[in-house]
């Protein structure tokens, strides 16, 4: 796999962020929300992950 696919593969992660964040507001969510939680942090480390490893592709889109 090249760079730019991993690259707008980290964007399209980092657009579906949000949909974790509005489900972990539900009130409703219970003891999903443990794992709604734990797919965030995920999410985070892999982006967090990829900004260290390739911190020039970050500036660029």
């Amino acid at each position: 796999m090249d760079l730019k696919k991993i690259k707008e593969r980290i964007t399209l992660i980092e657009s579906k962020r949000e949909s974790l964040v509005q489900l972990l507001e539900q009130p409703d969510l219970g003891n999903l929300r443990i794992d709604v939680n734990q797919a965030l942090e995920e999410l985070d480390d892999l982006i967090d992950e990829f900004k260290r490893t390739f911190p020039d592709q970050t500036k660029a889109s």
